[in-house]
């Protein structure tokens, strides 16, 4: 009986490793399409600096804030 439970674990291990994969492949891709977003809006054409000025703005303004100013 011992061997069965050992076998058991076992397996769920192994179910926890796959399912951390999927976890991580689904944040890589969601990763890549949100970079895709931002090719789209233009903003890597932007010059590093600019880009670097304008994300600053955005973190000491914080997300809601941007979002709220843009659609005003």
């Amino acid at each position: 009986m011992a061997r069965t439970l050992e076998q058991e674990r076992a397996a769920l291990a192994e179910d926890e490793r796959k399912l951390e994969e999927r976890r991580q492949r689904l944040v890589e891709k969601e990763r890549e399409a949100a970079i895709q977003v931002v090719d789209r809006a233009g903003l890597l054409k932007l010059e590093g600096k600019r880009l670097a000025g304008l994300m600053t703005c955005i973190r000491s303004l914080g997300i809601d804030e941007v979002e709220k100013r843009l659609t005003a």
